[in-house]
């Protein structure tokens, strides 16, 4: 079959891709198909770069999928495509990221909070329910689980920790771009700040991938900090760090609660045993894997 101009069809539609006249509905659909193998959400990444190039919400999309694209945008959109397909990701790319229904700014150089971490969140404000506490959460980044807590629980008296400065400037911006305030922000590495027993829940997310680890997504930790992903003694570094001085500034019936790699169990639980906390368990995530384990200084 024979299209406009004489062109045949196929063809017309490659020069249509290539010159940006796609309906918003065949450009969900190739860039689906670009970045199938390089997602694990190839479609939903699709939709939500098309939408940051457009400045529209998802609903838009599915109200109008025969608008066509206009030049511009879809400019844009490739460009972001291109990018997603070498490995960064998609809140990056948007510069934002919803956790605990929090619409968080995300720079390159800080870590992107995972879904996996709102365990994190539950699990505290389920253990302390609603009595006033105090709480620090170290290696903030971009302030995600400090701030989760905060709107949940403003009686706390919330204290969040990171080495980066670049990472406490972002989450005091988060902190003032959500209207969050009462959050104190420590520059330091972990428990090094803090000198007595004063906490009622240390809680934290830290590095816990070992280099080379063989499921690692080389692709995405291209363009994921480091630091905040890989750590020595396989992987276990930053955990150990934090276990074994968790009791010194943990108050008596205080809780410790680390997320882990999935097959952290175990030497996360014989840690904390060897710090001698008490009642410890390890929860599993969504996907009914290990992901963090939590445990309470002796009374």
């Amino acid at each position: 079959m024979t299209g406009r101009h004489g062109d045949q069809g196929p063809s017309a539609d490659r020069k249509a891709q290539a010159h940006g006249n796609q309906t918003l509905r065949e450009a969900v659909a190739s860039g689906r198909d670009t970045l199938s193998g390089h997602s694990v959400s190839p479609r939903l990444d699709a939709e939500l770069l098309l939408c940051e190039a457009l400045g529209v919400p998802r609903a838009h999309l599915y109200a109008h999928p025969e608008v066509t694209l206009d030049p511009e945008p879809a400019r844009r959109y490739r460009g972001l495509i291109a990018r997603r397909a070498r490995g960064e990701s998609v809140a990056v790319l948007r510069g934002c990221r919803e956790f605990w229904s929090l619409d968080l700014v995300i720079r390159p150089g800080v870590l992107v909070s995972r879904a996996e971490t709102e365990l994190l969140v539950e699990t505290a404000l389920e253990r302390l329910g609603a009595d006033p506490a105090q709480v620090v959460d170290l290696g903030t980044g971009s302030g995600a689980i400090a701030l989760a807590l905060a709107s949940e629980r403003p009686g706390w008296s919330l204290t969040a920790t990171d080495r980066s400065p670049a990472a406490l400037d972002l989450a005091r911006h988060n902190a003032q771009h959500l209207g969050i305030p009462g959050i104190q922000w420590v520059l330091g590495e972990w428990l090094h700040p803090f000198r007595e027993a004063a906490f009622d829940l240390i809680v934290s997310n830290p590095p816990y991938i070992a280099p080379g680890d063989p499921e690692l997504e080389a692709a995405v930790l291209d363009h994921e900090p480091r630091s905040a992903l890989l750590c020595a003694d396989h992987g276990l570094e930053a955990i150990h760090a934090i276990v074994t001085g968790a009791p010194r500034i943990l108050r008596p019936g205080g809780y410790l609660m680390v997320e882990h790699g999935h097959r952290q169990g175990p030497q996360v639980r014989a840690l904390f045993e060897q710090a001698g906390l008490q009642r410890v368990e390890t929860l599993r995530d969504l996907g009914d894997r290990e992901r963090m384990s939590l445990g309470t200084r002796r009374t």
